[in-house]
């Protein structure tokens, strides 16, 4: 696929994904959705790509939909905002979350609606010190989408979640890491720049063992003790057959660093 509102690149095996819509603050259509969805499938398929690096251009990270991208008509219906859901948003956080692979997210200004959510479903989150969420759903009347009523309990609570969402007050970044959304805030000149030493850093690690830990992370958001001790146990034995086991027990006990090949 051709891309026109996203960036992407490849730098020591992570792939680089830029929102490139800065005139709306890297606000979605359909187009750029689509884009989006393309390029996380690609980075599913390739071996060489072993960590995805998100980011957004200018001075906003994903201002969530651009509603002047969906018709509205005095004389008909509103548009099915459900289906936009399932159209862009959905395969999006389907595909960050069931990539196997480490998602890093630098957030460089604001993230707003399922901006902000995807940027939450990513795996590690770095944030500008300039950089704000915002659950802006319900100054529009709607809920939070792309995940947010999933993830946002389980990242902060139920009484955050819901003052995030009831509110649609801004969040800053330093707030943000001392609640758990985020891992880590930078300077705003630090930001890709730390970013992308993380996930360069993550792409010469076990890109197997890395995915199977974000099975596992998924699958004990619905688990029970016992249902996710067993899993963790089957997902035990697949990471004790890979190379990069064999690999690390190695390089252990020859007391040198360990060469990962993700497999």
């Amino acid at each position: 696929m051709e891309y026109h509102h996203i960036k992407v690149e490849v730098k020591d095996a992570v792939q680089v994904i830029t929102l490139s819509r800065p005139e709306v603050l890297n606000s979605f259509n359909l187009p750029m959705a689509r884009e989006l969805q393309d390029a996380l499938g690609v980075a599913a398929a390739d071996d060489a790509i072993r960590a995805v690096l998100l980011t957004g251009e200018g001075r906003g990270f994903c201002a969530g939909q651009d509603l002047a991208a969906v018709t509205f008509e005095d004389s008909k219906p509103n548009p099915d905002v459900g289906e936009i859901v399932r159209s862009q948003y959905n395969p999006i956080i389907r595909a960050i979350r069931r990539l196997e692979k480490p998602v890093v997210c630098a957030v460089n200004g604001v993230a707003a609606g399922a901006g902000a959510n995807i940027a939450f479903a990513c795996d590690l989150v770095f944030a500008s010190t300039e950089a704000s969420f915002i659950q802006s759903f319900c100054r529009i009347g709607l809920i939070p989408d792309s995940g947010g009523t999933f993830l946002l309990p389980r990242l902060v609570g139920l009484s955050r979640a819901s003052g995030l969402a009831l509110l649609g007050g801004k969040v800053g970044a330093t707030q943000a890491k001392d609640w758990g959304l985020i891992w880590e805030t930078c300077e705003p000149a630090t930001l890709m720049p730390r970013a992308l030493e993380v996930a360069t850093s993550l792409a010469t690690q076990p890109t197997k063992g890395f995915g199977l830990t974000k099975q596992a992370f998924n699958e004990s958001l619905i688990n029970d003790l016992d249902a996710q001790l067993d899993l963790e146990a089957d997902l035990q034995a697949e990471a004790g057959r890979t190379h990069d086991f064999s690999e690390g027990v190695a390089a252990f006990r020859a007391k040198r660093p360990p060469v990962f090949r993700g497999q």
